[in-house]
């Protein structure tokens, strides 16, 4: 079992705080409840309902607060599209403008740099763990996981179990990402694994052995420039799909075994990442958003991600109060496959997807489609 420990996340080093508003520390429930029935709505965006189990989290959240009418944006869109969002609806009280964000970890800090994002402590802020969250509560980690291969295994004899294997002409027409890498966070960390795969460290190092890597892929024959998903996958249009392990785990379920799905967690890397939470410094409904906030960071929401086998970020706290579900505990991937994980830095993070955003085009030179 994989668990958060100050040790585990020292590499997320936490951005140097910028002259923000000072931040707002959890208010009354009183106060959040009222303020939230007085806007009365609240929208989010990036949201797919197979994603770390949203679609459970989301139902629990319009069960709890049934005075919010939510409307869920663009839920196929990546970490850059929210933020491009947020910039296109500054001015914008209506549905369409995202009050709360789920974003990579590198995009926290620099959604916070152009003011993008608005500070908030929810009630439990004491149990996240304190290098993976900004101190002044601009960001704060949610949930984490590793990458991995989805494999179709009707269409895949050999079931591939390092990146290095993907190379191999068997291979031909085959493999994808799960996003595109100038603008998906989900993507870009694929690529990094590849370059740490090929022994760079994270950073500028792995962006470079990682886009080297996808352009010998693509050279091959073996890269399909086309966004994986369960639909791709169950098709045979993408029968190895790279992504994040609680997604791989998610499609496996939905698809119930047809076509059966293998989930491998590449024995060259052991990439694990950390997505965070955060509300528009411009949300039309900044209560309501704060409310989603404390439901996220609440036991019941925690929960609701580890049923999609997504780690919550206060999954310490919660094994040492003993409130999750043995079934649970039970129903996640072998302990083995994570002992190896890496936590990159945020600077390796944010160096790597300038060079990875920067340098696909040109390295690579797969336009990535839906």
């Amino acid at each position: 079992m994989i668990k958060i420990t100050t040790r585990t996340m020292m590499g997320l080093a936490v951005a140097t705080s910028l002259a923000m508003p000072a931040p707002v520390m959890a208010q009354s429930m009183d106060e959040l409840m009222a303020g939230a029935q007085a806007e009365g709505r609240l929208s989010t965006i990036a949201l797919p309902h197979s994603w770390c189990n949203y679609g459970e989290v989301i139902a629990g959240f319009k069960a709890k607060y049934p005075f919010l009418e939510i409307t869920e944006l663009n839920p196929d869109a990546g970490s850059a599209d929210e933020l491009e969002a947020v910039r296109a609806n500054k001015g914008n009280t209506g549905p369409q403008a995202p009050d709360v964000l789920d974003i990579g970890l590198s995009f926290g800090p620099a959604a916070q740099s152009e003011g993008l994002l608005q500070p908030y402590k929810v009630s439990t802020w004491d149990t996240i763990p304190d290098d993976a969250k900004d101190a002044d509560g601009n960001w704060y980690g949610d949930y984490y996981g590793v990458m991995s291969f989805a494999v179709n295994t009707d269409l895949v004899e050999n079931v591939p179990t390092s990146f290095e294997d993907l190379l191999k002409p068997e291979y031909a027409g085959m493999v994808a990402l799960a996003g595109d890498p100038r603008a998906s966070n989900q993507a870009i960390l694929g690529v990094m694994a590849a370059g740490m795969a090929r022994g760079a460290e994270p950073g500028a190092a792995s962006a470079e052995a990682g886009l080297q890597f996808f352009k010998e892929l693509n050279e091959a024959g073996n890269f399909v420039p086309v966004i994986g998903k369960a639909g791709t996958l169950a098709q045979g249009t993408t029968p190895i799909v790279i992504q994040w392990d609680y997604n791989a785990l998610s499609t496996r379920d939905s698809l119930a075994g047809n076509p059966p799905v293998e989930v491998v967690v590449p024995s060259d890397a052991v990439l694990a990442g950390v997505y965070v939470q955060a509300i528009s410094a411009y949300a039309p409904n900044p209560n309501a958003a704060k409310l989603w906030m404390e439901y996220l960071y609440s036991d019941e929401g925690q929960l609701g991600w580890l049923k999609g086998y997504c780690h919550p970020i206060r999954f310490n706290d919660m094994v040492a109060r003993g409130v999750i579900p043995q079934e649970l505990m039970d129903a996640l991937p072998p302990a083995e496959a994570y002992e190896a994980a890496a936590f990159p830095s945020i600077d390796a993070v944010n160096a790597n997807a300038d060079g990875v955003k920067a340098g696909w085009d040109t390295v690579v030179g797969a336009a990535v489609v839906e």
